[in-house]
């Protein structure tokens, strides 16, 4: 199975810390089994700038519909080792998913099948705006088209966290740093998003965990 093992993001260490973020002396913020890695801005570049997958059915080229990708056959292969799971003050645990912005879902949702074997679960259309969705262990691809997409191929957007305790997580930023948790779409869950003057060099939402839906099949 595709997993992505590491994100890299153009954006201030100093930024994350003063969001609740654990940042190490690599300036890697570890979620999970992945690592996000906070890097200096080159050659103009701004926001997510690439991620790696491990154990890609047939790697190849080196990115995905416009998205900058790197192959690693495992972990092992990454730049640093993998380090067990730290806490963060904000209580994030985990990445919930990525958002990727295309003008054309079938294309780039087509590219991603291709590359990584994580079929399209799913295409959802609300008014004119369509989301496709792809699922690589716990981790969601949620691949995004509407009218203002201007982009000639797909571009990484934004990220989702899981957090074990949105409300802690709010109190700790404060409201000039974070929106007041709400519902979010799927039933059950809450989010908030970190505003942009923290300098998080993208769009970051925290999201409370997936809840389990019972569904009667009896009839």
């Amino acid at each position: 199975m595709t997993t992505v093992a590491e994100i890299t993001l153009v954006a201030s260490r100093d930024a994350w810390r003063s969001a609740g973020f654990t940042v190490d002396d690599d300036g890697v913020v570890w979620l999970g089994d992945i690592a996000l890695r906070l890097v200096q801005s080159m050659d103009g570049a701004s926001g997510i700038t690439g991620w790696v997958l491990v154990d890609a059915p047939e790697p190849h080229g080196v990115d995905i519909d416009g998205l900058p990708t790197t192959y690693v056959a495992s972990p092992g292969d990454l730049p640093v080792a993998l380090t067990p799971t730290v806490g963060h003050p904000n209580t994030v645990t985990i990445v919930d998913h990525i958002v990727v912005y295309t003008p054309d879902v079938e294309r780039t949702c087509g590219a991603i099948e291709a590359a990584t074997g994580a079929p399209l679960k799913r295409i959802r259309e609300v008014g004119s705006l369509r989301q496709g969705f792809h699922r690589m262990g716990a981790f969601i691809v949620e691949v995004v088209s509407f009218p203002g997409v201007t982009s000639e191929h797909a571009e990484f957007w934004g990220l989702a966290f899981n957090v074990a305790d949105i409300d802690a997580a709010y109190a700790l930023c404060g409201d000039d740093a974070m929106s007041v948790p709400k519902d979010a779409v799927q039933p059950g869950r809450r989010i908030a998003s970190f505003r942009e003057p923290v300098g998080l060099g993208t769009p970051v939402a925290v999201m409370t965990p997936h809840v389990s839906v019972r569904r009667d099949v009896s009839t």
